[in-house]
């Protein structure tokens, strides 16, 4: 069905002119937030064997760290760390805390060798959310980092929001956690707000003045750039990217796993240790246990990623591939997929029919496309109205109900009235859009 020549003589790599500007680490460590960032994105909860079945197949494809959770949260977080850390995985199991005395004591507690101690950098976050200074901030982390070094975890230093907070307070802050014990530094875009070129001179700022050995990044793709940011850190010489299959996470989510993972091996030549070929079974394994549908169009593992209807785009590719594809499906264990519809052409329907042997004449094969075309065209879309409808209905609010909430206010003895005081809805429905 294809031509065999090498892509080589067939298409230009333009990726070959810039790789001297590229300063890639020797070996990238691939620590996954899915079970603890993506775990937070309004809706989703994975139990303790959601989290086993989650986390063998990341240690499974080659993942160097998970983030199993944040112990404190609930006992049934607390006991999913544990779990996991006891579980005997490749990867190693990391849990997160503030920069709390019982927050670090309940990772310690855990078995997790592993420790996340974030705190927040910037002044908004300090002013309006912690509520503390500057100093009292770099205390708290130097005497949380300190307890974590004495207690033998390995030790990663997190700022929220890194990117929007005064440079030579994030150099003084690191370079006191450095001194502490820190093993790995991970620097936040907490809500997203970099882009690549202006996150190139952050990380370049950031690199000369702390001069870290070990360091991560962390990108919310509030304004879609994640992937694009976590891949300048890379060129940037950032060893650890955090990542989140399927993009999940607060908000508009986290650096898609999988994108990043092929981006690095198609465009940049990057052996990753991967095991690429389960990248779309490992999406729909979280697909399936967080309850998020993959957007049809999401790259790489979307369902329609390999999937061809137009005409002219079937027609090249039943010629080569490597016309309207970047790489072949099966690197990532997917299939491509040509489908009958308005759009389709004479080239895709014969090769249909050949899956049986089946050859007809120019007129019976021009018969056949003519009535694909008007049994597309003429069905109703009342059923995608109704999924659509009901993904809304679900995903607007997809935490406890506002009537099951007042339920459980009523049922613990709270005297409440029925309706909520006219001054005060404007209020609940801005807190619940800012998501509060």
């Amino acid at each position: 069905m294809t031509d065999p020549s090498p892509p080589s003589s067939l298409v230009e790599n333009y990726h070959d002119r810039t790789a001297s500007e590229r300063h890639l680490p020797e070996k990238i460590v691939f620590w996954d937030e899915t079970l603890r960032d993506g775990e937070q994105m309004p809706g989703v909860h994975f139990s303790t064997e959601e989290k086993m079945r989650i986390a063998g197949v990341l240690s499974e494809i080659g993942v160097s760290v998970i983030n199993a959770g944040i112990p404190v949260v609930s006992p049934e977080e607390a006991k999913s760390v544990r779990t996991l850390a006891h579980a005997g995985f490749k990867a190693k199991i990391l849990a997160a805390g503030r920069t709390v005395p019982g927050d670090v004591e309940a990772v310690i507690n855990s078995g997790a060798t592993h420790i996340a101690i974030f705190v927040a950098a910037s002044n908004v976050h300090l002013q309006y959310k912690l509520r503390m200074t500057q100093e009292e901030v770099l205390q708290a982390s130097v005497a949380s980092v300190k307890r974590a070094h004495e207690a033998g975890l390995h030790v990663a230093f997190v700022t929220e929001d890194t990117v929007r907070a005064p440079l030579d307070y994030v150099e003084r802050l690191y370079k006191a956690t450095v001194d502490a014990g820190a093993d790995r530094l991970v620097v936040s875009d907490t809500v997203g707000i970099m882009t690549p070129l202006t996150f190139r001179w952050f990380l370049r700022e950031f690199h000369r003045r702390v001069r870290p050995k070990d360091w991560s990044v962390h990108c919310h793709n509030d304004l879609g750039l994640a992937v694009a940011n976590t891949l300048t850190a890379l060129e940037e010489g950032v060893n650890a990217p955090h990542t989140c299959v399927n993009g999940l996470g607060e908000r508009a989510g986290n650096t898609s796993f999988e994108e990043l993972v092929m981006d690095l091996e198609t465009l940049y030549g990057v052996r990753t240790g991967i095991r690429t070929e389960r990248l779309f079974e490992l999406s729909q394994l979280v697909e399936e246990l967080a309850g998020v549908p993959l957007p049809p169009n999401k790259a790489l593992v979307g369902y329609n990623s390999f999937a061809h209807e137009a005409g002219i785009h079937s027609h090249g590719v039943l010629r080569h591939t490597l016309t309207y594809e970047p790489l072949q499906p099966e690197v990532i264990g997917r299939k491509r997929l040509f489908v009958l519809g308005k759009h389709t052409g004479k080239a895709a329907l014969i090769d249909k029919l050949k899956e049986r042997g089946v050859v007809a004449t120019d007129e019976q094969v021009k018969a056949l496309l003519d009535r694909i075309k008007s049994e597309t065209e003429g069905r109703g879309k009342g059923d995608l109205h109704v999924l659509v409808q009901n993904h809304r209905d679900h995903f607007v609010n997809p935490g406890i109900k506002d009537e099951e909430f007042w339920a459980m206010v009523r049922a613990s003895g709270i005297e409440v009235p029925h309706e909520p005081a006219a001054s005060k809805a404007p209020v609940a429905a801005a807190s619940r859009e800012a998501g509060h």
